[in-house]
């Protein structure tokens, strides 16, 4: 379960400035609901890809005993 700032208060801070478990949260959550989004909403989402994007993707460069190598936002 995503435990962090909801789309209310992240609305107020740059994308540049959201942690990538809100952005994996957000970019999974928004993907769901795309066929049902305003235009509004769809440049959300394409802001976020991106943000994503401009910081390399989502990938870990490496897994260790504590993280895969995927961001997880549960």
């Amino acid at each position: 379960m995503y435990v962090g700032r909801d789309m209310t208060e992240l609305t107020m801070v740059p994308k540049n400035e959201w942690k990538k478990d809100e952005l994996a949260y957000f970019h999974h959550s928004l993907q769901q609901m795309m066929p049902y989004l305003n235009v509004e909403g769809q440049t959300i989402y394409k802001e976020i890809i991106k943000e994503i994007e401009d910081r390399g993707g989502m990938q870990r460069a490496e897994a260790d005993w504590t993280h895969g190598t995927r961001v997880s936002y549960d």
